[in-house]
């Protein structure tokens, strides 16, 4: 199941044993799946505290208050990305 999304969210997680991480997602690309729990693997445009947004792709709490150990990806590592997936399916077929 795909689901292409595009819009704005920012948040800020606040929890005393974790350093302060800020997080605003600037365009949610995809849903790539959804689990039982509402947990959400997503791609999406993301910047962590304040920096140059990058690709990230992670699963997300349905209240995005928690997430998932993820990769983050420059726009080249994410292009290098897609163009390897390309041709893995195109061999495929």
């Amino acid at each position: 199941m795909l689901i292409l999304v595009r819009h704005r969210y920012k948040k800020e997680r606040m929890d005393s044993s974790v350093k302060d991480i800020q997080h605003e997602i600037v365009i949610e690309i995809a849903v790539l799946s959804k689990s039982d729990s509402g947990y959400t693997k997503e791609v999406n445009l993301v910047s962590w505290n304040g920096a140059k947004p990058k690709y990230d792709i992670r699963s997300w709490s349905p209240d995005r208050e928690k997430c998932g150990k993820g990769i983050t990806l420059t726009a080249d590592e994410a292009k290098s990305l897609l163009l390897a997936l390309q041709n893995e399916f195109l061999s495929l077929a």
